[in-house]
């Protein structure tokens, strides 16, 4: 946080508004690192220590929760070692600082999460609590009944065994073919290889829920 007038952080602290925390301040009730400040222009950071009668006072960061419909053409990450333009950048007046909560593809777009809550983020991504993932594809080539069922019960791709999903047909004109698949995985391109292991190549791919986030 850059530095900020110490009435500013004590009214964003939630101890008073702006105009009673300049009071507090004037009655020499407010210490900054030990020192007793009765001047209105001190500004603070986080890496100060403020007590107000005694007692520390600390700004606690602002939980951000962000729904985005990432486009194709940027990466899910923070920063990209070849310049490519990253989620961050289509939240760049967001304050705070935030994480892409898992991934989409650079050629994928749809739903992806971003936040600064940690626990949220573990609850979202970790296998073990098995969130379900909804994208719509489109395909090429129509897969067969038995494709169908070699994709929902599982595939082998890159030494791992797939867990079971759902796919589902939307509609078809012979030669390609709109689809839903619902997993509750997030390895690499997973959805991508799992078409191509089932002779259905991937077209157009956009995830459009995670949990009950649509």
């Amino acid at each position: 946080m850059e530095e900020i007038r110490l009435q500013k952080y004590l009214a964003e602290c939630g101890v008073a508004s702006r105009r009673k925390s300049e009071e507090l301040i004037g009655q020499g009730r407010v210490k900054v690192n030990g020192e007793t400040v009765t001047q209105m222009g001190r500004k603070v950071s986080l890496n100060d220590i403020i007590e107000v009668d005694g007692k520390p006072v600390k700004m606690e960061e602002r939980k951000v929760y962000i729904a985005l419909n990432k486009p194709v053409g940027y990466i899910s990450s923070v920063k990209d070692q070849f310049g490519r333009k990253t989620v961050l950048d289509l939240v760049k007046d967001i304050k705070e600082r935030v994480f892409p909560v898992g991934r989409l593809d650079y050629d994928t777009s749809g739903l992806l999460l971003l936040s600064n809550d940690g626990d949220f983020t573990y609850k979202l991504t970790h296998p073990k609590h098995e969130i379900k993932k909804v994208y719509e594809a489109v395909l090429k080539d129509v897969p067969s009944k038995d494709d169908i069922k070699r994709f929902e019960q599982g595939l082998w791709i890159d030494n791992y065994l797939t867990s079971p999903a759902n796919f589902e047909i939307l509609e078809s004109d012979g030669k390609t073919c709109k689809v839903k698949i619902t997993i509750h995985e997030g390895k690499n391109r997973q959805v991508r290889k799992m078409c191509d292991k089932i002779g259905c190549p991937v077209i157009k791919l956009k995830r459009i829920s995670i949990g009950d986030i649509s």
